[in-house]
């Protein structure tokens, strides 16, 4: 059941002045990777170094002694990750070059590279992480769950955040219905108060405006010598001269039309002087124009379009309330109607757990049982909730047994260590990862003989599909491996220094025969190269 990804594996692990690696540069392959060594040689160094890739936490101790900095580096074809850390502490992350928060890193780097950690196992305990194992084969079934209970949700609060704010709401909407009122009452229009009290200032001088056009007029026309009666005698002043001087006659023209123009203000003034009397009406419409709207910009101004916008947006608030005390009637069958929805497509999603648990557990049943637990018993349970939850109707929990005539229990409170750590490896080995890259740093602790020969197929089997990486200390695995990489110690200048070398065939011979008898006799030889025969 495992899936071949369209990613790259790591192809290229650089690391500088990481704890006792002063610079490593380990060119990487497809296929199953080994790194052996000498207890305390630092082989987990190796799978620290690809942590701080996968946004792990960086402690400044991890900072060789004496450097500004320390700089991992994984290529992964034609892309690159990095990660910096300074010995004050602080970090940096790359990709490509470009630098990213270090969640983008995570990110980018969980996509291409799975670390299953020395006690990584642990996380198996959790019912989510047990859930989503199972669930991962009825994703169709999830989604559709997901989504009506979402819908369910969230009409079942808005029905319950109308129902409990029924008295406020009905405050609100009094509230609002008279704001409403009131403006509309008014009907402002934006622009309209400074017309107005132009018109109020024109009302309230009616009388200097009359006497102002009366004097005005008395000038122009009504007076013994006036204007007009001037302009008059000059165009008979100029008839004879204009008979013989074409200048003249122009001017006497245009004196005439001047003369037209001053007897049209003559009429309009008289209009004007005739009306001195303010008509009290019009003046009283004026100002209680003038202080309605005042009113309503005392209470929601500052200004009148403040007050036409304040309007346009309580009639909107009151239209949304009125709604919701309309629909809360109608909401309560529709909240039935989508909880009815959600419990159908929950019972879809128990039937598909049901369905896919139960090949899921003898597959992993099979392959814990062929890693030195002959009597093991692995199922699924699905044990109802007392109400839906966000992940379905039931909880979801790997139930196990090691042991022959047990009862099947929950997988963290039953399993030990080292029966976790097989559980995971068949896990991965039935389930695949979802990287191209997948590590494991000692998966094979506590375990040997048979078992380890299981152990190391298995890991040969993953690697037919991913990249693995390996930290082990058992031949049988480190003889499977397509490349064999041994970790050492030195010391060089005073200072221990670890170097990572890929061992040729007979340098492997050595390695595992040390790995088998802690020494290369004839004997561990010969054992060895039957292993590696035999692969």
């Amino acid at each position: 059941m495992t899936r071949a990804t369209s990613e790259p594996h790591l192809t290229r692990l650089e690391v500088q002045r990481l704890a006792t690696i002063e610079g490593l540069h380990l060119d990487l392959h497809a296929g199953f990777h080994a790194f052996t060594g000498e207890t305390g040689a630092g082989k987990s160094i190796i799978v620290d170094a690809l942590g701080l890739l996968l946004g792990g936490r960086a402690n400044s101790d991890l900072v060789r002694t004496g450097a500004p900095d320390m700089l991992v580096t994984g290529f992964w074809g034609e892309d690159v990750a990095s990660r910096r850390v300074t010995s004050a502490g602080r970090s940096t992350a790359r990709v490509d070059g470009e630098v990213v928060a270090l969640r983008d890193l995570a990110d980018w780097t969980g996509t291409r590279l799975t670390i299953h950690w020395q006690h990584s196992a642990q996380s198996l305990l959790t019912p989510a992480n047990q859930r989503s194992l199972l669930d991962r084969l009825v994703t169709r079934e999830v989604s559709a769950y997901t989504a009506a209970y979402t819908a369910w949700r969230e009409a079942r609060a808005r029905l319950e955040a109308l129902r409990a704010g029924e008295r406020d709401r009905a405050r609100q909407i009094d509230l609002l219905t008279y704001q409403v009122q009131e403006i509309s009452a008014v009907n402002p229009q934006e622009g309209e108060e400074e017309p107005l009290r132009t018109e109020l200032d024109r009302l309230a001088n009616l009388d200097t405006i009359a006497s102002g056009a009366a004097s005005a007029l008395d000038l122009l026309s009504d007076a013994d010598v006036s204007a007009q009666a001037l302009i008059a005698e000059a165009l008979r002043a100029m008839n004879a001269a204009a008979r013989f001087d074409p200048n003249v006659a122009q001017l006497q023209n245009e004196l005439r039309e001047a003369l037209a123009g001053v007897q049209a203000v003559v009429g309009e003034l008289r209009d004007v002087a005739e009306r001195s009397a303010p008509d009290p009406e019009e003046l009283a419409n004026v100002e209680t124009r003038l202080a309605q709207l005042g009113k309503l910009q005392t209470k929601y101004g500052p200004t009148l379009a403040d007050v036409v916008a304040y309007g346009h947006d309580v009639a909107a608030q009151l239209e949304a309330l009125q709604r919701d005390e309309q629909d809360s009637g109608t909401l309560e069958a529709h909240v039935e109607t989508l909880r009815q929805a959600m419990l159908r497509a929950g019972e879809a999603l128990r039937a598909a757990r049901e369905r896919a648990g139960k090949p899921l557990a003898a597959q992993l049943q099979g392959v814990v049982r062929e890693l030195g637990m002959p009597h093991a018993r692995l199922a699924f349970g699905l044990t109802p909730l007392t109400e839906p939850g966000p992940h379905g109707l039931d909880n979801v929990t790997l139930r196990f047994t090691a042991n022959p005539g047990e009862d099947l229990g929950d997988l963290a409170e039953v399993a030990s260590g080292g029966e976790l750590s097989r559980v995971m490896l068949a896990i991965s080995t039935v389930l695949g990862a979802d990287t191209p890259s997948v590590v494991f740093d000692e998966v094979d602790a506590g375990i040997g003989g048979a078992a380890a020969v299981k152990v190391a197929e298995q890991l040969a089997t993953l690697a037919q599909e991913r990249q693995v990486l390996v930290v082990t200390h058992l031949a049988q695995i480190a003889a499977r491996a397509d490349h064999h990489y041994k970790v050492e110690k030195h010391l060089e200048g005073g200072r221990t220094v670890t170097r990572v070398r890929l061992l040729n065939r007979e340098e492997r011979l050595e390695e595992i025969a040390r790995m088998l008898s802690g020494n290369t006799s004839d004997v561990a030889l010969t054992h060895a190269r039957e292993l590696l025969d035999t692969r």
